[in-house]
């Protein structure tokens, strides 16, 4: 690979933020190290390039050496401390990280990215009740920021606080009320959360949810269990459980006749196999 070859792959990876960082390192020992100076004013974007695929490749002094240069150039601005702070993270050296962090936010208290890198070094540490004032704190002042609201629900689940994360929940809804994929993770939490209350709140998402997506599989499953279980609880009404009944019967015919349409195209097993693949409960498909 000739100098301008390697410079314009260089250029392709950062357009499409792709992270050759075994590739990147080998460039750098054998070509880069030697001939930085040819980049002129491109060659910093190159030295953090470089900075994070030596932090991914366990490479320090390499990082060193371009954290060395970039200081050099430009030593009191913020994007080199952030620089630091992934160093100090790849070497787990956690406390420091958040310290450093601090301080960027108090330089720059409208910023940010420090202070959910915060709370990703607290989740990481398995500090999670730290973790979740911290970012509770920071959608006091952020509060359109739909990711941090998604990632608090996640830390009340894992402390098993459904209360609060159905707010969370809540919140994500009024950003976005035609999600039903936000309906549906509200409803489950609902669900679990049970009591009879929380139950009748689950059915009304889940019966949103499958208003906005008629296909989805996990709220139809998802109503038909909660519906019956209404129908079970010694609180429902004759007027209720009648309801509760016809919307089991609707989400129960509603999932056979898709496994049947499903059926009805190809293998048995294999329509089975892509209906439960519906209903399997990951993060990403909440």
């Amino acid at each position: 690979m000739s100098w301008a070859e390697m410079r314009d792959k260089l250029r392709v990876w950062r357009e499409e933020n792709v992270r050759q960082s075994s590739d990147l390192i080998t460039m750098w020992d054998t070509v880069l190290q030697d001939k930085m100076h040819k980049l002129g004013d491109e060659q910093y974007v190159v030295y953090e390039q470089v900075f994070i695929a030596a932090l991914d490749c366990n490479r320090i002094d390499v990082a060193n050496e371009c954290l060395h240069a970039l200081t050099a150039e430009f030593p009191d601005s913020l994007r080199i401390y952030k620089l630091q702070v992934m160093k100090l993270e790849a070497q787990e050296r956690y406390e420091e990280a958040l310290e450093l962090l601090q301080n960027i936010i108090k330089k720059d208290k409208t910023n940010a990215a420090p202070r959910k890198r915060r709370v990703a070094i607290l989740k990481a540490c398995g500090k999670i009740p730290e973790a979740i004032k911290e970012l509770s704190e920071y959608l006091k002042k952020f509060m359109v920021d739909q990711e941090a609201w998604q990632e608090l629900c996640e830390l009340y689940l894992s402390e098993q606080d459904y209360a609060r994360a159905a707010f969370c929940m809540e919140e994500l809804i009024l950003h976005n009320p035609h999600s039903h994929l936000l309906h549906q993770r509200l409803a489950e939490i609902k669900y679990t959360q049970g009591g009879f209350e929380n139950l009748e709140m689950a059915r009304s998402h889940y019966c949103m949810a499958i208003k906005l997506n008629p296909n989805n599989m996990r709220a139809l499953y998802g109503l038909f269990l909660c519906a019956t279980n209404i129908a079970m609880s010694p609180k429902t009404t004759s007027a209720k459980k009648k309801e509760a009944n016809k919307l089991a019967t609707f989400a129960m015919k509603q999932v056979t006749d898709r496994y049947q349409e499903k059926c009805s195209k190809g293998d048995q097993v294999a329509a089975l196999e892509g209906l439960v693949s519906s209903l399997q409960i990951s993060s990403a498909a909440s």
